[in-house]
C-alpha cells in the first residue's frame, strides 16, 4: 500500500492584527488628553506670602485664625468652641474683620474631612481668602 503524502499546512496569515491594539491605544490617548486638564486643575488657588512690614502686622491683627483641635474642638482666635457652634461664632467676626481673611491649622489626628468642612464653613460664612497653614 502506497503512501498518500500528507498535504501541506493550511496557508494562513501568520501576521499579528494590529489594528484593535492602535484602536485601543487611540482611546487611552484620547482618555488621557481629557483627564490630564481635570488632574491639574485646584478648587483651592494657593497664593506665595507677600512682603513682612507694617501691612503684614496689620492684616495679621484683623484676620480670623482657626486651628482645628480634635474633629469635635476648634480654636477661634485662640478660644476653644465646639465644632457644631463654628457657623454661629465665625459669622459676625467675619463680618467684622476689615480684610475677611481667615487662617486655618490642624492638628495631626484631625480627619481630612472635618478639616475640608471647617474651611468649606469659613467660606460660607463670607471668608474672602482663606489660608492654610501647616505646623
Amino acid at each position: 500500500m502506497a503512501r498518500k503524502p500528507r498535504p501541506s499546512a493550511a496557508v494562513g496569515i501568520y501576521d499579528p492584527n494590529l489594528t484593535p491594539l492602535i484602536d485601543v491605544s487611540l482611546v487611552l490617548v484620547v482618555i488621557l488628553l481629557v483627564a490630564t486638564p481635570m488632574a491639574l486643575q485646584s478648587g483651592i488657588a494657593v497664593a506665595r506670602a507677600g512682603s513682612v512690614g507694617k501691612a503684614a502686622e496689620m492684616a495679621r491683627d484683623a484676620r480670623i485664625e482657626i486651628n482645628v483641635v480634635d474633629n469635635d474642638r476648634v480654636e477661634i482666635n485662640r478660644v476653644m468652641i465646639r465644632r457644631e457652634h463654628l457657623s454661629a461664632i465665625l459669622q459676625p467676626l467675619i463680618a467684622q474683620s476689615p480684610t475677611h481673611e481667615v487662617v486655618v491649622s490642624c492638628n495631626d489626628e484631625v480627619a481630612h474631612g472635618v478639616f475640608v468642612s471647617v474651611l468649606d464653613e469659613a467660606k460660607a460664612q463670607g471668608a474672602g481668602r482663606i489660608a492654610v497653614v501647616g505646623r
